[in-house]
């Protein structure tokens, strides 16, 4: 089933502006202002403890902040109680109703706000549709999979047409080829219903496949919001660079700038040219990021600096290399796996190699 846009819900405009939460002493929410545009697909990303989840509960009212305003297309809602609020929010365990049917699950929302049966059914029957499930209205939901129990607990917080939908972390307990598989799906719901999407995850990978624009949390503060690939390849700082993959982090000395690149010298005492941050020039000693992927295990003396080839860790899809530099630093080369390739050819363990990077996979980051 597609729904055409003239009938999708319209998603809502969220502001949040200087949002504070307090728990005691505790400053679980610090100062995060961010606007989440209508339609979109956000997701509020970070590792546990960083506030993300309680920024998520203030945008449906089951938490008030301390400080600050929660705007709805520009109203400011913060004192409303979460069913004053055209939002609905998906929770980690599904919250379904064991002793109802797939059907009166999904229309238990609507039949609570007093929509007539005939309105029920038949909006039941389009999120049957919508998530799949024709056929099993019927059925207890204590027979479906965790999987078909997700789109049940979807369905049911879609069929009220809400404004935003709120999605607390609900593909964890799904097994990886499923949740996979589900991140397809929610993003394929979301561009079909037109619905802001609000969701929250520590998975990065879950992060980078579904969401238009991403806010990386750490201790209460926003790091960086950005689209993926903004986010992955211009972090803004080191939190955030080792938080979105695996990352490579180098030392040197900025000898000198020219437009946005910057000419250094590592400590392995090579000389290379870097992007600098948007916003900032650094000078002196610095940090650079470089990704795994951006760079190449070459002959010793070849390549941009030279080390001991440590573990050789084999992915499927690609192959990692631990390489110890001479100054002590670990690196990580990743090698994407090819039938092609010969396993004769690979480096082994132990071994003197060399690591070669071109001067665009190179990144200064900003203090």
């Amino acid at each position: 089933m597609t729904i055409s846009r003239a009938t999708a819900a319209h998603g809502g405009t969220i502001g949040l502006h200087g949002i504070k939460k307090r728990f005691g002493s505790f400053q679980a929410v610090d100062d995060v202002t961010l606007d989440i545009r209508s339609n979109e697909f956000f997701t509020l990303l970070g590792p546990s403890g960083c506030g993300k989840t309680t920024l998520l509960r203030m945008i449906a009212g089951f938490e008030l902040p301390t400080e600050g305003r929660v705007l709805l297309d520009g109203a400011d809602i913060s004192g409303l109680l979460p069913n004053q609020r055209p939002v609905n929010t998906v929770f980690q365990n599904y919250a379904l109703f064991p002793h109802l049917s797939v059907a009166e699950n999904i229309g238990f929302g609507l039949k609570m706000l007093g929509r007539p049966k005939s309105e029920v059914g038949a909006v039941v029957a389009d999120m049957l549709k919508l998530v799949h499930l024709e056929g099993r209205g019927d059925h207890p939901v204590t027979q479906l999979s965790g999987g078909q129990q997700q789109r049940v607990a979807l369905a049911r917080a879609l069929a009220p047409r809400p404004k935003v939908l709120l999605l607390d972390e609900p593909l964890s307990a799904l097994d990886l080829k499923l949740r996979k598989s589900m991140q397809i799906e929610l993003k394929r719901l979301q561009a079909e219903t037109g619905i802001t999407f609000v969701f929250v995850t520590h998975d990065q990978e879950e992060a980078l496949t579904m969401s238009d624009r991403i806010a990386v949390m750490s201790e209460g503060q926003v790091r960086q919001v950005g689209t993926a690939r903004e986010i992955y390849d211009r972090p803004a700082d080191r939190f955030v660079a080792d938080f979105i993959g695996e990352t490579n982090f180098l030392t040197g000395t900025v000898e000198r700038t020219e437009g946005r690149r910057a000419t250094l010298r590592l400590a392995t005492g090579a000389t290379i040219t870097a992007g600098l941050p948007d916003t900032a020039t650094p000078s002196g000693a610095v940090t650079l990021v470089i990704r795994p992927e951006h760079a190449d295990l070459v002959t010793a003396g070849a390549g941009t600096m030279d080390g001991t080839l440590g573990d050789i860790v084999y992915f499927g899809t690609d192959t990692h290399y631990h390489v110890h530099l001479d100054d002590g630093t670990d690196f990580i080369v990743r090698r994407q796996n090819s039938r092609a390739g010969s396993e004769g050819d690979a480096p082994e363990t132990g071994h003197r190699i060399g690591v070669r990077f071109s001067d665009n996979a190179a990144q200064i980051l900003k203090d």
